[in-house]
């Protein structure tokens, strides 16, 4: 059991205190209620962009990590479909100079043309380099549009192209940061040793006078649902073929969310799964193969991906998958099967909150769908889920005429 207590500014930022005392260390994790998913389809690239913008300096800090190294502090972020997260470990009672620079970004970010065009160099060439010119790296700029045609889940968090990141102008950032970078569209969770009279202290010395900004209501266009398979086929200079296969799946707040997980991790979690008993051990047609669902805060995908083994035809590859995946829509997992994915999923939910940050990260990310106490009550519910619970999810969620397939073959593949 993982115990907060909750505060909200009367800005709407909202505070949870995940009170240590066992700890000398303060984790501080803010989470803007922003992802690519809310990005123009015109100019996508944005969350991630400010993810950069962020660390460029405020207008009273210029230098954010020299600040923060001197209270010996460490930070980074991250950005996904759904949020954009900041984090900050330090020593307890260093930890006002959290509050201080956090406060400060949010109040007022550096608009310094020189910053923008540095990060927005910085932006593209992770593009390049990690999407464009990494094996395989652009995987996911056409599995997404491929799954979804109308939901904002159809580009990457790193942009749908990278022309929106070239063509950002200074007014286009500084609208993107007054609609979403406000303290109505942030969760601000502090995980270690504090008070929280301290806590409520600094958050309104700090955070108090910013003002609101405009509440953001999030109306994003809905996925119709997919009523005929789609494939997609690419050449690249690859050392291997591989195939990925989606399907939508539950978002994470669905009832049956955590079904789908654990059918997944029946099908495709580690060595002992199906597939890669059936296809990487016992016919070894692939030389990595697994199975993940997303996650996500709408519906996701549910996900098989593998890498061919050298003349292993595409076609008998995604049939023996087909086939296996055909099967457990038609009989009930077994007990031991259910109990090894369920002692996985709970032992990596337990040791994830070893850790003090992660405590602060999981409660933020509750918060922001709505219910902060999921993080107490996941595992609960995944301990109540059943066999027939996991064969209902297949039968929803493995259909063929809802399939979407991306073939990824060798640059020198016979067309």
């Amino acid at each position: 059991m993982i115990d907060f207590q909750h505060f909200t500014l009367a800005n709407g930022l909202q505070v949870y205190l995940h009170q240590d005392t066992s700890t000398q260390m303060c984790a501080f994790n803010l989470l803007y209620n922003v992802g690519s998913r809310d990005e123009n389809p015109e100019k996508t690239g944005f969350a991630h962009l400010f993810e950069h913008l962020m660390f460029g300096g405020s207008q009273n800090v210029p230098d954010y990590d020299i600040a923060l190294q001197n209270a010996g502090g460490e930070n980074n972020a991250f950005t996904s479909p759904d949020i954009t997260n900041y984090y900050i470990t330090l020593p307890a009672n260093n930890i006002e100079t959290a509050f201080w620079l956090e406060s400060d970004r949010m109040l007022g970010l550096s608009f310094d043309p020189k910053v923008l065009e540095v990060q927005r160099k910085v932006v593209i060439e992770e593009f390049k380099q990690r999407y464009l010119n990494q094996p395989y790296g652009d995987v996911w700029l056409k599995l997404r549009p491929l799954a979804y045609q109308n939901h904002p889940y159809r580009w990457a968090t790193i942009g749908k192209d990278i022309s929106h990141i070239e063509d950002a102008t200074m007014e286009d950032v500084k609208a993107f940061f007054y609609k979403f970078y406000v303290p109505q569209n942030a969760i601000l969770s502090i995980a270690g040793n504090i008070s929280l009279e301290e806590t409520k202290r600094l958050t309104e010395k700090w955070f108090g006078d910013i003002p609101a900004g405009e509440r953001y209501i999030r109306n994003l266009p809905q996925e119709p649902l997919q009523t005929s398979a789609r494939t997609h086929t690419t050449y690249a200079n690859v050392p291997s073929d591989a195939i990925y296969i989606a399907f939508h799946s539950p978002k994470k707040t669905d009832i049956d969310y955590n079904a789908s997980d654990l059918l997944s991790d029946v099908l495709g979690r580690g060595k002992s799964s199906r597939l890669y008993q059936r296809l990487v051990k016992e016919n070894p047609l692939f030389a990595s193969l697994g199975a993940y669902v997303t996650g996500s805060v709408d519906n996701g995908l549910f996900v098989v991906s593998g890498t061919l083994n050298e003349n292993v035809k595409m076609e008998i590859a995604e049939q023996e998958i087909m086939k296996i995946l055909n099967e457990i829509t038609k009989n009930p997992v077994s007990d031991i099967e259910l109990e090894k994915v369920k002692n996985k999923t709970e032992s990596t939910i337990a040791f994830s909150e070893v850790e003090l940050l992660n405590r602060a990260m999981n409660i933020a990310f509750w918060a922001n769908v709505g219910n902060a106490q999921g993080i107490n009550e996941e595992m609960q519910a995944i301990q109540k889920v059943t066999k027939n619970d996991i064969l209902e999810a297949a039968n929803k969620i493995l259909l063929p005429h809802k399939v979407n397939i991306l073939y990824y073959k060798k640059q020198n593949a016979i067309l």
